[in-house]
């Protein structure tokens, strides 16, 4: 059997043995399911340690929300919603913390205090934000998302959504890459959601072997969006069938980690998953 692969970070790596799990923690009083919930430290803090509980093998830690609509908040205002998590949570976690940010000097911060992978939306499109992950060897998420968060879902429009996402992807990894970030740490996200329709998040799903083409690490993110809705899963507070079924249709299409609110739920379907589907 083929030794897997790893996903390196600055603190280690993430070995892709089997699927793995990114528990979200969003720290803001509007993220579209959880806004308002961990936006005390304590909070947080007691989520990010059950999460791990659950059984998630990264936490990924938010403080501007990226919804669909949401207007860009102050660096200062973003660090003084994760920052003081952070500082609580070193040494307290057996997982890495993944700042989930768009802003450069946000990820150093982060990375200083404990961070070991940056999760940018962006894509690093940010000037410095690959300077800041190469210098420290940091983890990184490279997410395809058309546009802005406030603007993202007006009237997205592609030719061929699998093959421009997949395109868009290679040309961020080479420049990273081109920075000195390591190729090893480098994962991929398709950005379901982020500047698609209904169908265009199905076909990315459908398609997703074109963006495992590029073989990269892939972190697919469902939990809770509202394209679920429209594939018959339920409204606000009932898509969690819906999205695990879609979690575990990524996995067979080539995922690696799958992004999600529902931690405990969301690992035991993949261990199933996982254990019924072929390995190489």
């Amino acid at each position: 059997m083929a030794e897997p692969r790893a996903w390196q970070h600055r603190t280690g790596e993430v070995v892709l043995d089997r699927t793995r799990i990114m528990g979200v923690l969003n720290v803001t009083p509007d993220s579209f399911s959880d806004g308002g919930l961990y936006d005390s430290p304590d909070a947080a803090v007691s989520r990010a340690l059950r999460m791990v509980e659950e059984g998630a093998d990264v936490i990924d830690l938010g403080g501007e929300s990226t919804r669909p609509g949401a207007d860009p908040v102050p660096a200062d205002v973003e660090w003084s919603r994760v920052g003081p998590v952070l500082a609580r949570l070193a040494g307290k976690l057996d997982v890495p913390i993944s700042i989930d940010t768009r802003k450069p000097e946000i990820a150093e911060k982060a990375l200083e205090a404990g961070a070991s992978i940056v999760n940018d939306v962006s894509a690093f499109r940010a000037a410095g934000m690959a300077e800041v992950v190469a210098a420290v060897g940091a983890g990184a998420v490279l997410v395809h998302m058309l546009g802005e968060p406030k603007t993202m879902q007006a009237a997205p429009t592609y030719a061929d959504v699998a093959q421009e996402v997949r395109d868009f992807l290679e040309a961020r990894v080479k420049e990273a890459i081109g920075v000195g970030v390591e190729p090893l740490a480098i994962a991929v996200d398709p950005g379901i959601g982020f500047g698609k329709t209904v169908e265009h998040n199905v076909q990315l799903l459908r398609q997703l072997d074109v963006i495992a083409g590029l073989g990269r690490p892939i972190v697919v993110g469902v939990s809770r969006k509202s394209f679920l809705e429209r594939l018959g899963a339920g409204g606000p507070g009932e898509r969690l069938p819906g999205g695990i079924a879609a979690a575990a249709y990524a996995v067979l299409r080539g995922a690696d980690v799958v992004r999600t609110h529902d931690v405990l739920e969301t690992a035991r379907a993949m261990r199933a998953v996982d254990a019924l589907r072929p390995r190489p």
